[in-house]
């Protein structure tokens, strides 16, 4: 993607500019000796390479997000087993009948993240015991 690359190498040139600037700055303020003497470096050099380095820190973090992913290959091992039935279990849907953990006091929707992954769970059969649960509330209150 043209603008992932572009923000990249925009971001590596300011990034590289600031610290060329940061060290500028450094190096004359290092040959002064009174503080009065040492702000024009501070505010020619210091100031704006650190703002470069922030923008093109920010630039970079821009194109990683920006970077286009790739896309499933055809000899995918999981869209292999996909293909095959053999792959994993779809997701949870919350269609189905509430669920109770055993010895557990609330009732959860199947798709409840405390009960998605559990083979114990089981169906809450309309268990006047049990309370809702405050994560996926299976029912109103």
């Amino acid at each position: 993607m043209p603008t992932a690359r572009f923000l990249l190498w925009g971001g590596l040139v300011a990034a590289a500019g600031g610290a060329v600037l940061c060290v500028l700055g450094w190096y004359g303020i290092s040959g002064e000796r009174f503080a009065e003497r040492q702000l024009p470096y501070l505010a020619s050099c210091t100031v704006p390479g650190a703002a470069l380095l922030v923008a093109g820190a920010v630039l970079v973090a821009a194109a990683v997000r920006t970077a286009p992913t790739a896309p499933d290959e055809p000899g995918d091992a999981a869209a292999d087993l996909a293909a095959d039935g053999t792959g994993p279990p779809p997701p949870p849907s919350s269609d189905g009948p509430p669920l109770r953990v055993p010895g557990g006091t609330l009732a959860h929707r199947p798709d409840c993240p405390l009960v998605a992954d559990r083979a114990d769970a089981l169906p809450a059969a309309g268990d006047p015991a049990l309370a809702p649960c405050p994560v996926c509330e299976p029912w109103p209150p």
